[in-house]
């Protein structure tokens, strides 16, 4: 009979032949995805709650996770949305005062495993010198040959179409901080800005700061026609994060181009990049992709460098919009683009919410407000 702290072994087998053995700290089974990794220190409940994370397997190259456990205050969607958590060592007893559950009970609650016990930093070097890989995570079976086989069939992130899978399927009002569910209000407020968002993926943060900016804020699912944004007679759009290829989403793309230049826009991760297809750019696959809490980027206009948030895979090509749009941001690592403005349409690659942080680039909500207001003065 084993021990009841015995642990279930797991593997986890990359597209490329590589076999790395653990343990499951969390739930059981098996799980496809492309595995990238995360170079943030902390913020583990955000990561795994980013609905941007659909269809991947993260590993946290923080070697010790788990040790404040789970609140309720800083989820970043309704749920989990990865495919697969990696770390090199679960810590099975947090403390916090804030903390509601385990780490590893919040996983199980919701399916997905948790799996310890591997070389995070070997990981971590072979999809930095090879690129984010497919991969798959099993409790099932040590039939390595099996699993490969399970992986070279899964279709990875190329081509498809995961924001319809996050996005939220009816119409809500964000108020005091939650989704309300029910008819929008069809009278604009007196006092505040009409924002709506179109929910890609969208992370809860965004909603927070736009209302903590005294904005009315609509969420509509990311299917809804330009049309019927502008029915709603916003004072601005807010184009969200989400998960997948960009270039899988011409439908979201046809709205943004029937937004743009009628009123405010502000794109964030994907919505950058929707925007960047919507004014004739296009995008491609980073090798693998940016995703951690300290990329420095460059503000192009002041010259300061703000540290950053960043969840991406795909990047606008700075080529393809150059005579559509101003560069405002690049990334001192890569110099990929993290920033576009013409007249009325700001949008930036990484994420300004932070969520868990840091908050350098907060003051874009403030800008929004600010281009809002504006346009809303002139046209009176």
């Amino acid at each position: 009979m084993p021990l009841l702290n015995q642990k279930r072994k797991a593997l986890l087998v990359l597209e490329d032949g590589s076999v790395f053995e653990g343990f499951a700290f969390a739930g059981e089974g098996e799980t496809l995805g492309e595995v990238v990794f995360n170079t943030g220190m902390t913020g583990y409940q955000e990561i795994i709650t980013d609905p941007s994370y659909k269809g991947q397997i993260v590993t946290m190259t923080y070697p010790l996770i788990g040790n404040y456990g789970i609140n309720d205050e800083d989820m970043e969607s309704a749920g989990i949305h990865l495919e697969g958590f990696i770390v090199k060592e679960y810590q099975p007893n947090p403390s916090n005062w804030r903390m509601s559950k385990s780490l590893k009970s919040f996983l199980e609650d919701s399916g997905k495993i948790g799996m310890e016990g591997i070389d995070t930093r070997s990981l971590t070097r072979r999809l930095r010198l090879s690129g984010s890989m497919k991969g798959i995570i099993s409790t099932e079976t040590g039939d390595i040959s099996a699993l490969l086989t399970k992986v070279q069939q899964y279709p990875g992130l190329v081509g498809r179409d995961l924001v319809r899978e996050v996005s939220c399927q009816t119409p809500y009002l964000w108020k005091k901080g939650a989704p309300h569910a029910g008819k929008l209000p069809s009278k604009k407020p007196v006092k505040k800005l009409r924002v709506v968002v179109l929910d890609c993926g969208v992370k809860y943060n965004i909603l927070r700061l736009l209302e903590n900016s005294g904005c009315e804020v609509l969420v509509l699912p990311a299917f809804a026609t330009g049309g019927e944004i502008l029915a709603l007679k916003p004072d601005g759009v807010l184009l969200s994060n989400g998960p997948g290829d960009p270039a899988a989403l011409p439908y979201i793309v046809a709205a943004a181009r029937e937004v743009i230049g009628r009123t405010p826009v502000f794109g964030i991760c994907l919505g950058h990049q929707i925007i960047g297809q919507a004014i004739g750019g296009h995008t491609e696959k980073l090798k693998f992709g940016h995703h951690g809490i300290n990329q420095p980027v460059k503000n192009l206009e002041t010259g300061r460098v703000e540290i950053t948030s960043q969840n991406h895979g795909f990047v606008v090509v700075p080529e393809s919009v150059e005579s559509k749009a101003d560069k405002s941001y690049t990334n001192l690592n890569d110099a990929t683009s993290e920033g576009m403005k013409l007249p009325l349409v700001m949008s930036v690659q990484y994420h300004p919410e932070a969520a868990p942080g840091p908050h350098d680039t907060e003051y874009l909500f403030s800008q929004f407000v600010d281009t809002m207001k504006n346009k809303k003065g002139k046209t009176k």
